[in-house]
């Protein structure tokens, strides 16, 4: 699975460990992320991810 990383603060979204703070389990894929999720670091939306 890709990993993808958030553009303004360099967080890595990894699938293989979601976002367990967040209510995203394990193996979730980028592009199965709820819409309404944000970077857990500094609140940035799925559209300022970049393909790492």
């Amino acid at each position: 699975m890709d990993k993808y990383v958030c553009t303004p603060c360099g967080y890595v979204y990894n699938p293989a460990v979601g976002d367990p703070d967040n209510g995203v389990e394990a193996g979730t894929a980028f592009s199965d992320l709820p819409e309404e999720w944000v970077c857990p670091i500094c609140g940035a939306s799925k559209d300022l991810f970049e393909l790492e």
